[in-house]
């Protein structure tokens, strides 16, 4: 089969596709021909040895491909070949083929076609955990999200409020409001004016009654996050969900007292193995949503496997909108 090699970790471009030999499914698992899979801006991290966990070498990028089952190992007794699945691997997404526990694969809806499938996987499941494990929303409450735009952010937007909250988008540009307000967004919150530590926090009352917001979600980090802190409501919870941004920010942990706040963070992959049934239980939410009309998957852009980098690139010079997918 084809797939992208990682030899030696490096900038993007040092992997290249290749022929190797096409796995064969062990004791539970089965064979997933793949169909499509999302490049995420933490392939990039991995391509270049920067992430947290880093499989040995030589290793195939990629997580949470979809595909067909065909072929399965010794004890599979609920997939058959042809099953649609979407696969909670790790890596072994950029590739024709990937072997995965059975444990760990997902049918798909019918109506739910492998590009949509791609573009739900890793941003859905990443704002579900953020919002319902982390951030415990319950309907009513307001939820800002700084990095609204992005592909979690989007996904954010629609559960926030398929649970009934109220949304604020925090946007870079006002350029961008209608693709949040589209999404289902409320109002937005603008992050380029100046003096963001005190325009953040301003904007926010001012929609809020004074209030503050209950939850946010920070994908950016940096000086958004030190503004967002001052943002929240009394009570109020905020989750770290990256560092877009580029700065990982720190916190005087006084300050939590003062408003009787919570800073929690959201390591998605973690669920993924140390609780891998909130993670179905995650998808089967997803899933009957999607099929209810109450979300629909991100746009795409489609790029053939071989062409992983350019697509990489694209995601991080946000030269597209919501996901970037790969057809192998």
């Amino acid at each position: 089969m084809k797939a992208i090699v990682v030899h030696e970790f490096g900038p993007l471009g040092t992997a290249r596709m290749q022929e190797v030999e096409t796995p064969q499914p062990g004791p539970g698992e089965v064979l997933v021909r793949i169909a499509a899979v999302a490049a995420n801006f933490v392939d990039t991290l991995v391509l270049e040895g920067k992430y947290q966990f880093l499989p040995q070498r030589p290793f195939s990028p990629g997580k949470l491909p979809v595909g067909t089952v065909r072929a399965a190992g010794a004890g599979v007794s609920d997939l058959a070949e042809g099953d649609r699945v979407l696969t909670m691997a790790e890596h072994g997404g950029y590739a024709e083929f990937v072997c995965v526990a059975e444990e760990q694969c997902f049918r798909l809806p019918d109506s739910l076609s492998f590009d949509d499938a791609a573009s739900i996987s890793l941003a859905f499941d990443t704002a579900w955990f953020a919002l319902q494990e982390r951030a415990r929303l319950v309907p009513g409450e307001t939820v800002l999200i700084l990095g609204a735009t992005g592909a979690v952010g989007l996904a954010a937007i629609q559960l926030a409020k398929a649970k009934g909250a109220r949304v604020l988008a925090g946007i870079s540009s006002r350029q961008k409001a209608s693709a949040v307000l589209e999404t289902g967004a409320d109002d937005v919150v603008d992050l380029s004016r100046p003096d963001l530590r005190d325009s953040l926090r301003d904007q926010v009352r001012d929609l809020t009654n004074g209030q503050g917001a209950d939850v946010i979600l920070d994908m950016l980090g940096g000086d958004f996050f030190d503004a967002g802190i001052r943002a929240l409501a009394w009570c109020g919870r905020l989750v770290v969900v990256g560092f877009a941004s580029g700065r990982i920010p720190e916190l005087k942990v006084n300050y939590l007292l003062l408003k009787n706040i919570e800073v929690t963070g959201i390591q998605v992959s973690d669920y993924r193995k140390r609780r891998p049934e909130a993670m179905r239980a995650c998808f089967s939410e997803i899933f009957d949503l999607y099929v209810s009309g109450k979300i629909r998957p991100l746009p795409v852009t489609i790029y053939p496997l071989a062409h992983y980098d350019r697509a990489l690139s694209d995601l991080l010079g946000r030269k597209i909108t919501g996901r970037a997918i790969l057809h192998p």
